[in-house]
């Protein structure tokens, strides 16, 4: 299925002493190495003559996969695992390409962890570069190949290997240049320099690895320029985990002429920040750059060279390398999300209000059928700006946050309700404040919204200077006053839409897009149903879902079914590990002949279910966690049950569900104090 010149190219890639690569690594030659087809899925197959394996439409159907195992691994050091890879597919098949996916499958887990996904066909190979933070808990590789559309859909895999070390770092001595590319331009381009490689326009030097011959380096030359400001990109592999410390880099720039050598981040939407230029051409020789490098999120590193004509001379590049401590003379950018973030819990946190009065009150209350409580468990602590009774019109309640430093991008979200206000815009804002200008710039208000219902908001934002977040309330009239409700602060670096290009989370399900990985037991009227909203029935259901209070959720609707009438719902199979784990997730129980909701875990092969955890009857108005800790060797999956009640008035509905490895620790499951019958099964081994 593959193309014969994409084997000769291969040739050139297989590395020198593919026998002694390090573990989790294989070239494929003769062998799969450490890897194994498992063997309930399509086989993956060695080619005849070495260099790669493959699975194809000749061996399996659309929507067939084939899965590839490594052997137990450890990673004591940051690493980095890169994998070369084609996928193949015809013309009228691009609707629905083949996929190839990367896991991580940690010894604890009964989940796997999604690192990696690629579905872009090409007509050549293509590197992906996975950076592995260091970790003392051993995990396997799991390479899933899904097939896709058409008769020649293929999937091909001609190296992997996993090196210590980082993958933005790179002395481009092999052939794969460690995954950066350049970006291609008519006229200026980077090339590989050094080994026989020869330009009689310019006269390059000898790299800075070997210092010799023998070695290779990158540069790029402007004896092709035509136009004014004729720039060559050379682009990194993104980042894959977050990072911080000193990128540092050797380079040499022709003296005396008229270029710029710039260094640049790149997020993944796209925006450019400049974090290094080159303020002087430097000597014959090479210069070590010293780069303060903060990767938070998934970002690019670009190494910009702009020519003013074609008398520019050349720019060479070699030795990047990165390590974990700041650079000599850089102190550290100081921000703790954890420090930045509350959920009012305990205390404010490190929130502090004006010296004038307290606008903002910690509350806690116990929902009932008219009055919701907090948003991170149903039954926890809140702030309430109670405008209505605490001062006159024009009053105005201020929070403010701790300080936050400046040239950073940071992404707030948090959970608000409205209630009482006839008119709710500018309820509730959030200002910026500059520390050392004293100036406060609005970032958000409330417009409209659904009242009494928890709601999230997100803002990205970015100043040059240390600044703090204020939330206000403010009561414009005395007949226009009410309640504001503020809950689950937090504050990370990155931009809010950073997280939407993400892998989703392992073992996390928000139904936001879909139903994830779980299952009917039968679909009809009698079912679960993904919804967002209010449910058709008065006095039942949730007003809107627990994420965002306008996403999706998942329920019963009573009216549909009879009394007794059971849905069920049904995770994945998960793997059976040693250990403790904790399922996390929000129910609403609301309305007067609310029936039963269950959770059962079924092992694999046994008829018989366990029964985990149960609420019989109305609960709350509100959203209300649940925590169960369980223990499970085999495989098995979780089922969610619920039961219709004896009138219409029975919706019952999930959302936010979690699995974790590990003991559910400190947190308790609050929803044993609810006013509704419960029994109460929270730590059962099986």
């Amino acid at each position: 299925m593959l193309l014969r010149g994409v084997l000769l190219a291969l040739q050139a890639l297989q590395l020198a002493g593919a026998l002694d690569l390090p573990a989790g690594s294989c070239a494929f030659e003769e062998s799969t190495c450490s890897f194994d087809s498992v063997l309930a899925f399509l086989p993956w197959i060695l080619n005849e003559e070495g260099h790669y394996i493959y699975v194809d439409t000749s061996f399996g159907k659309q929507g067939e996969k084939a899965v590839l195992l490594s052997s137990d691994l450890q990673a004591e050091e940051w690493s980095c695992l890169r994998l070369v890879y084609q996928i193949t597919t015809s013309s009228e098949s691009l609707s629905d390409p083949s996929q190839l996916n990367l896991y991580m499958r940690f010894e604890d887990e009964s989940f796997d962890r999604l690192l990696w996904s690629a579905k872009e066909p090409s007509d050549s190979w293509l590197i992906a570069s996975l950076d592995l933070q260091n970790s003392s808990k051993k995990f396997k590789i799991l390479i899933e190949g899904v097939l896709g559309q058409g008769n020649t859909a293929s999937i091909a895999l001609f190296e992997i290997k996993m090196t210590t070390g980082y993958c933005i770092e790179c002395d481009f001595e092999e052939n794969h240049l460690c995954g950066f590319v350049n970006r291609w331009n008519p006229n200026v381009n980077w090339f590989v320099g050094g080994g026989s490689i020869r330009n009689v326009h310019s006269i390059l030097p000898q790299d800075h690895t070997f210092k010799s011959e023998l070695g290779h380096y990158m540069y790029v030359d402007s004896v092709y320029v035509k136009h004014f400001q004729e720039v060559a990109q050379l682009i990194s592999p993104l980042t894959t985990a977050p990072m911080a410390g000193c990128l540092s880099f050797y380079y040499q720039i022709q003296q005396g002429n008229d270029n710029v050598f710039s260094l640049y981040t790149r997020d993944v939407a796209g925006l450019y920040e400049e974090i290094w230029k080159a303020d002087r051409p430097g000597n014959a020789a090479w210069n070590l750059a010293e780069v303060e490098f903060n990767a938070p999120y998934p970002m690019e590193v670009i190494f910009e060279v702009a020519f003013n004509g074609p008398k520019g001379g050349y720019v060479a590049l070699d030795d990047i390398s990165f390590s974990p401590v700041h650079c000599q003379n850089q102190t550290e950018l100081l921000f703790s999300d954890v420090e930045a973030s509350c959920n009012f819990e305990q205390d404010l946190c490190n929130f502090y209000q004006d010296k004038e009065g307290p606008g903002w009150t910690r509350v806690k209350v116990k929902p009932n059928m008219y009055r919701a409580g907090d948003h991170t468990t149903g039954l926890g602590y809140y702030l309430l700006a109670n405008t209505k009774f605490t001062s006159q019109p024009g009053y105005i309640g201020r929070l403010y946050g701790p300080s936050l430093p400046g040239n950073l991008q940071y992404c707030l979200r948090f959970h608000y309700a409205i209630y009482g206000f006839l008119k709710m815009s500018d309820t509730l804002a959030v200002y910026i404040f500059e520390e050392n200008h004293v100036v406060q710039e609005k970032i958000w208000s409330v417009l409209e919204s659904p009242r009494g219902v928890w709601m999230q908001a997100e803002i990205t934002f970015k100043k040059p200077m240390p600044t703090k977040v204020v939330f206000m309330s403010l009561c414009k009239s005395f007949w226009d006053c009410g309640l504001v409700a503020l809950d689950d602060i937090t504050v990370q670096l990155g931009s809010c839409s950073s997280s939407e290009k993400l892998p989703p989370p392992p073992g996390e399900c928000t139904f936001e897009q879909d139903e994830c990985t779980f299952t009917q037991e039968k679909r009809n009227r009698s079912s679960w149903h993904r919804r967002r909203g209010e449910t058709p029935t008065s006095y039942t259901g949730p007003k809107g879902d627990h994420t965002t209070g306008v996403g999706y959720y998942m329920y019963i609707e009573a009216s549909h079914m009879v009394y007794g009438q059971k849905a069920r719902l049904l995770s994945r199979p998960l793997r059976g590990v040693s250990g403790k784990h904790c399922l996390t997730f929000f129910y609403h129980m609301y309305g007067g002949g609310t029936g039963l909701l269950s959770v059962y875990l079924k092992k694999e092969e046994d008829s018989d279910e366990s029964l985990l955890w149960r609420r019989r009857g109305e609960q709350s108005i509100s959203w209300l966690r649940a925590l169960i800790e369980y223990s499970c060797e085999r495989q098995h999956r979780i089922i969610f049950e619920a039961i219709r009640g004896v009138s219409i008035r029975s919706d019952i509905a999930i959302d936010d569900v979690k699995f974790q490895a590990g003991p559910c620790g400190e947190m308790e499951d609050t929803t044993q104090q609810s006013s509704g019958h419960s029994e109460d099964l929270n730590e059962i081994e099986y």
